[in-house]
């Protein structure tokens, strides 16, 4: 797996600092060599950022494209915390003040790893699903949930495995910011809303 650690502006050796996860969208898609202004304004102001290209990712083929398969936030989220992992091992990343954000897939699969993992201070989740059942008929993707899932009423297993944030809320501890757009009709914002809810009805600090 590939990834890219982004050291702040003044960094000294030996010295640990506030680290983000920033997780790309698609998920077939994935980080490369080119500039990236987000990682460069971070890094300006203090934070090293750390990224990867986790199972789900282009430029591996197409096995490891369909790794995460109808199965989304289990393998992929051990992959981007195995890279938090690496740079807390090296020395860079402070432990404790661990952030994680993403957009689209991103913001998925940043809801799914703060219900899987509670190491993290903050997170930012932007244009997100947590529930798939409720995006089924309300976005654009009903093809593509269709080839991949099936249907909700044949496959309601299948759907609840992908939707482990929200049918799983109650393990979230991390402080958390939902983005979407009012009119997204990509990932509409009831999904954010949803996600949003679900936090304040359990007493975890969150904003959208």
């Amino acid at each position: 797996m590939s990834g890219f650690m982004v050291k702040p502006v003044g960094y000294a050796a030996g010295r640990k600092y506030p680290t983000l996860l920033r997780i790309h969208g698609g998920p077939v898609a994935q980080f490369g060599h080119g500039f990236s202004f987000e990682w460069q304004y971070f890094a300006a102001n203090g934070y090293a950022v750390v990224v990867a290209n986790p199972r789900g990712s282009s430029g591996r083929g197409l096995e490891y494209s369909k790794a995460i398969y109808a199965d989304w936030g289990n393998k992929d989220t051990d992959d981007v915390l195995a890279v938090v992992d690496y740079a807390v091992a090296q020395g860079l990343a402070d432990p404790e003040r661990l952030g994680v954000g993403g957009w689209s897939y991103g913001g998925i699969m940043t809801d799914q790893v703060i219900a899987r993992d509670q190491r993290f201070k903050a997170a930012v989740s932007g244009a997100s699903i947590a529930n798939v059942l409720a995006g089924y008929g309300t976005d654009q993707y009903i093809r593509d949930y269709e080839t991949e899932l099936g249907t909700p009423w044949k496959n309601p297993d299948v759907y609840m495995r992908v939707s482990y944030p929200f049918f799983h809320a109650d393990r979230i501890k991390t402080p958390t910011l939902f983005v979407c757009g009012e009119k997204d009709y990509n990932v509409p914002l009831l999904n954010t809303e949803q996600m949003y809810q679900a936090l304040k009805s359990l007493n975890v600090p969150t904003r959208w």
